[in-house]
């Protein structure tokens, strides 16, 4: 008896010790044995918690996910030391969570910082350059999907519509035509499977059950709601795949026609690095194609639902819209340097949509420092970018959606530093420059020819986003009319 009392001492002092901070460690609430922090946390939606420890605990503090330290930085001062002037040693991955057992820890997105992640990110946006991001080949792919759009708007006119898997579908044909050289129909049976099965992983990813995981490793192999990511995953990898197979039955090499077809070049020239193989190409393709869909599809829902709730905003835009494209066919890309109100408008929805509020959880890469204290190689960081993308004395209005934030007193647009929402340093998002593109050339030429109005008998507007991987907003439905550039 008083044996087993000794031994349940013992354990829970073990315990105890697991969870006390390293020396010198930023500080935080208080971590209860195996639980560590999670009732500090509403795993539904851990933004708001992450907000008041902030308040709490000051711009960097430590939380234990499980029997694990993490640290969370906000602030931009804090976030420049850690993401820009210390970015290699912040640039690592976790390698033991949830959504590296998904993914079998390949791609580029989330495999850790080392040789084989900076081969593959320097092929990356390489061959993204090449196939004309920031050019007009891209453009004109993206003027092309454009018009799909504007026969699904034209549709809809005088009637109410929700505009949910319209975006999702055009932004996934435009990263698919650079990935595989085609678009679909939206209707069709491949785009209708493949993006569900991204949305649902999108939640697991940053949602409770993927907590959970991440916490008790005891309970991965039960058959639990994360087993559905894993399905998911398998589901996405042959789908993929099938198009890797069709590509090389009939590449002609030496020839690419898209992402894929470069890839697979690579291969050839590196038939003894076994860093560039198949498995590699499918995971490097679903990265790319989940950087190019999600996060452009939840901005451009996020606009409209400001622009409906805004008719000011959205009728200034449209004078501006009117004045520059005066006589022109269409817009490009480079109409952003005389249209300072829409650029405004653009980078203020982006920074109240705040699509990745966490981004992509990072890991120090060895020993090292930040403000004063010390984070042994290994380290897990989570990024707060709401503590940035709100923060007090960054912004005019940090709590409102307003353009001015935008613009200087002269009405020019200007972007504050304080503006990240794709992250910063070494793992900068891979698909910004796609993602600026399309938001531009997409609301331009959408608020050129249409009017957006929030329906009346639709009450008042929900803004509070569903949470995941990333933010979506709430389904909405939108009313959609003709204008002229008159209106």
């Amino acid at each position: 008896m008083i044996f087993s009392v000794v031994l349940i001492l013992v354990c829970l002092y073990l315990l105890v010790l697991k969870t006390q901070r390293p020396r010198n460690f930023p500080p935080g609430p208080f971590a209860l044995p195996v639980l560590g922090n999670l009732l500090n946390l509403n795993l539904e939606n851990p933004l708001k918690d992450f907000e008041r420890l902030r308040r709490t605990y000051g711009n960097i503090y430590t939380l234990f996910i499980g029997r694990n330290p993490t640290v969370v930085i906000n602030g931009l001062k804090v976030m420049k030391e850690a993401m820009v002037t210390k970015g290699v040693e912040f640039a690592g991955r976790p390698q033991d969570l949830f959504v590296n057992a998904i993914t079998l820890k390949r791609g580029v997105i989330l495999a850790d910082y080392g040789l084989n992640w900076k081969e593959h990110r320097r092929f990356a946006l390489m061959t993204l350059r090449n196939f004309g991001m920031g050019r007009t080949s891209m453009e004109d792919r993206i003027h092309g999907e454009i018009q799909y759009l504007i026969k699904t708007l034209e549709s809809n006119v005088g009637k109410t519509m929700s505009p949910e898997r319209m975006f999702h579908k055009a932004a996934s044909n435009i990263i698919c035509q650079v990935l595989f050289g085609k678009r679909y129909e939206y209707d069709d049976d491949f785009i209708k499977e493949i993006l569900p099965l991204f949305c649902e992983i999108a939640k697991l990813i940053n949602g409770p059950w993927a907590m959970l995981y991440d916490s008790f490793p005891f309970i991965q192999n039960l058959p639990l709601p994360f087993q559905k990511g894993f399905r998911n995953v398998e589901r996405i990898q042959t789908l993929i795949g099938g198009l890797v197979a069709e590509h090389k039955k009939t590449r002609v090499p030496g020839e690419p026609r898209d992402f894929v077809d470069c890839y697979l070049d690579e291969m050839d020239k590196r038939v003894d690095d076994s860093f560039f193989c198949d498995e590699q190409l499918t995971m490097i393709a679903q990265d790319l194609y989940i950087a190019g869909t999600d996060t452009t599809s939840n901005t451009l829902l996020s606009s409209f639902l400001h622009l409906t709730n805004n008719p000011h905003i959205q009728e200034r835009v449209q004078r501006e819209i009117d004045q520059v494209l005066e006589g022109k066919a269409q817009a490009t890309f480079e109409d952003r340097h005389k249209m300072p109100y829409v650029q405004a408008v653009i980078h203020e929805i982006q920074r109240m949509s705040n699509t990745v509020p966490l981004s992509v959880f990072h890991c120090t890469t060895k020993n090292t420092e930040l403000m004063g204290y010390s984070l042994p190689k290994g380290t897990m960081i989570i990024q707060n970018l709401t503590s940035v993308l709100n923060e007090e004395g960054q912004w005019k209005f940090p709590h409102e959606f307003n353009p001015e934030n935008f613009l200087n007193d002269k009405g020019e647009f200007f972007k504050p530093e304080a503006f990240m929402p794709f992250s910063a340093g070494p793992r900068m998002c891979l698909g910004e420059g796609l993602a600026r593109m399309e938001l531009f050339l997409i609301l331009v030429t959408l608020l050129r020819q249409f009017k957006f109005i929030w329906p009346e008998d639709a009450g008042e507007p929900d803004f509070t986003p569903v949470y995941g991987v990333t933010l979506t907003p709430k389904p909405y439905h939108m009313k959609v009319e003709l204008r002229s550039t008159k209106d």
